[in-house]
């Protein structure tokens, strides 16, 4: 289906306007000028009242000083009539088989920011992004995209300052490169210390047994001179006892009693060296953690830029407007431009096409205040439309040549001023 445009509109006592007619250029521009308070606004006004309800209708809808009531009477180019006249400035739409419809038939092709087009240039650069991303049908997919990134973004970020609180806490900590890598233990100590304890005992008592034989051997000899009579007898033990203290030497001389010294210190120690092990231990296990968060947090960010990844791609991919048009971080771009840096005409360029493709049935869209382009500005403007197929109504301070009409209190410069019908008298009673 082609895109509906206005091919007449006529318009009485609406606002400033006292009857105007006009036939817009189907394609391009078409400028209603002349000085200001002479009903150029209200032109545009009466279109939208017209197509767009009573959401626009003027709080002051009929002329001033007027007794007629407004009459607005508008042929599309898909052949339907819309009338708005009467008191109450009833609509009625009439289509080419003179069937009549309402509002409703109208929506289906009139878009509202085409009627409202200040409403979408006024709103935030976030909000315009916002409105084209829902057009062209990746709003929701970007969304989402963003509040992963979000989420990564501040889950790295939380990561990233732990992070940096472990190595920093870690660099603080003191560290015993002589201390052990475990945690000593008093009971192996004290176990150890018994140990050779036990074995000193073990050496103590064998010297008590070479003692224990020299005194026998000066008993043994007392007696044998005691006692010759009992020689033979006791000069075999006295044989069997050197026997047995030559064992008994040989036992001892090479033994050596272990010091329990160190034991003691260790002992005595343990504490310190205990804090010094937890000192060191606690400085890996920092030094670990910061290592641990920085390798969660160089994971985030490669997820963080496959997402902002996966962003790039699905605007490149998607079927925007405009050739140089494109939303980054939320905010519509053209030319490399954010909004607030276009110019005058590029915005209404970027407007007009997402106004196009918001609804592609409505052809056409109502500027307001076209002064602020230069006449080069408005001729490359008008060529874009007409190349694009769409129909631009627009108003301008100027009576110049660039102006396709111009309006002239209330009335259309050059048309046959039509008379205005006097006031019927209204018949009361006991007045003839």
């Amino acid at each position: 289906m082609d895109s509906i445009k206005i091919n007449k509109l006529e318009i009485e006592n609406v606002k400033r306007i006292k009857a105007v007619k006009i036939e817009p250029t189907a394609n391009g521009l078409t400028i209603v000028g002349g000085n200001n308070n002479q009903g150029k606004t209200s032109v545009l006004d009466s279109i939208a009242w017209a197509l767009g309800g009573e959401n626009f209708r003027p709080s002051k809808a009929q002329r001033e000083g007027s007794a007629i009531p407004p009459n607005l009477h508008m042929v599309m180019s898909n052949g339907l009539v819309v009338e708005r006249k009467g008191k109450n400035s009833s609509l009625k739409v009439t289509d080419p088989n003179g069937n009549k419809g309402g509002q409703q038939l109208l929506n289906e092709f009139v878009e509202q920011l085409a009627l409202n087009l200040p409403k979408f240039m006024e709103s935030s650069g976030k909000e315009k992004a916002r409105i084209l991303l829902k057009i062209i049908g990746i709003g929701d997919q970007l969304v989402e995209l963003e509040e992963q990134e979000k989420d990564l973004y501040n889950e790295r970020l939380a990561i990233g300052r732990i992070a940096d609180q472990k190595e920093k806490y870690a660099k603080e900590q003191p560290y015993f490169p002589d201390a052990p890598k475990e945690l000593v233990s008093p009971t192996e100590l004290i176990r150890q210390q018994q140990e050779i304890l036990a074995r000193n005992g073990e050496n103590q008592k064998k010297r008590e047994r070479v003692h224990s034989y020299q005194q026998s051997i000066a008993f043994l000899e007392q007696e044998v001179e005691a006692m010759r009579e009992q020689l033979q007898k006791k000069e075999q033990e006295l044989a069997d006892a050197k026997t047995s203290l030559n064992v008994a030497m040989m036992d001892a001389q090479e033994l050596q009693d272990q010091s329990t010294a160190e034991l003691e210190r260790s002992i005595t120690n343990i504490e310190e060296i205990n804090r010094k092990v937890r000192a060191n231990m606690d400085k890996d296990k920092a030094e670990e953690d910061a290592l641990t968060y920085k390798d969660q947090y160089n994971s985030l960010t490669v997820k963080i830029n496959d997402v902002r990844t996966a962003k790039t791609d699905l605007l490149k991919n998607a079927d925007l407007p405009l050739p140089e048009l494109a939303v980054e971080d939320g905010e519509l771009i053209y030319k490399g431009q954010k909004w607030d840096n276009m110019s005058g005409s590029d915005r209404l360029r970027v407007a007009t096409a997402i106004v196009r493709k918001l609804n592609p049935k409505c052809g056409f869209v109502l500027l307001d205040k076209l002064e602020q382009m230069d006449i080069r500005t408005l001729n490359e403007f008008g060529a874009w439309l007409e190349q694009e197929g769409l129909q631009a109504i627009a108003t301008r301070v100027s009576t110049g040549d660039e102006c396709s009409i111009l309006i002239e209190d209330g009335y259309v410069a050059g048309q046959e001023v039509p008379e205005e019908q006097p006031k019927k008298k209204e018949w009361k009673a006991g007045n003839f």
